[in-house]
């Protein structure tokens, strides 16, 4: 009898086809999943947006950072925090567990260059997750900053004011 006529090699033979089969699955999924991972080119520290520069008081370059954001963190009138992710998208924010209400600015870059090209201003903390909304822009961007609200308004941050990173 053939070895591969072997009711016990062909169970084996299959389930060597299923795992390799969703081992290549599991591995394309992760390539086109474009919102998770880590940024791996430099971070900017610093923005410069009409003529006033900031530095980042908080920077978030991977999933689990920017899953955090300013959730339990105290905030200033001078505190920021960029999130930088690794390509472009429609990413969305929500205000759970945050301590004051938040200004986020979603940008558009390449290199130090960047369009704002969404504002949500003065998004109010929420405590319970289910009743929690989400903020998103509807052109995609790479960069979201935050800042205490008022921030937007006070530094004259609308859809197609230009930022420059440092």
């Amino acid at each position: 009898m053939s070895s591969l006529r072997n009711p016990r090699n062909l169970v084996i033979i299959g389930l060597m086809s299923v795992i390799l089969v969703l081992a290549v699955y599991a591995m394309l999924v992760d390539m086109s999943d474009s919102s998770s991972g880590s940024v791996t080119s430099p971070v900017p520290s610093t923005f410069t947006v009409n003529g006033k520069t900031y530095a980042f008081t908080y920077t978030a370059t991977d999933d689990t950072q920017r899953a955090a954001g300013l959730m339990n963190k105290q905030v200033s009138n001078t505190t920021t925090m960029l999130f930088a992710f690794p390509s472009m998208g429609a990413y969305q924010f929500w205000m759970y567990d945050t301590n004051t209400s938040l200004d986020m600015i979603w940008i558009s870059a390449a290199g130090n260059l960047g369009t704002v090209v969404y504002v949500f201003a003065d998004a109010q903390p929420c405590y319970t997750q289910i009743l929690c909304p989400d903020y998103g822009p509807s052109s995609p961007a790479n960069y979201v900053i935050e800042a205490k609200a008022g921030f937007a308004e006070a530094n004259g941050i609308v859809a197609g004011t230009q930022i420059q990173f440092g």
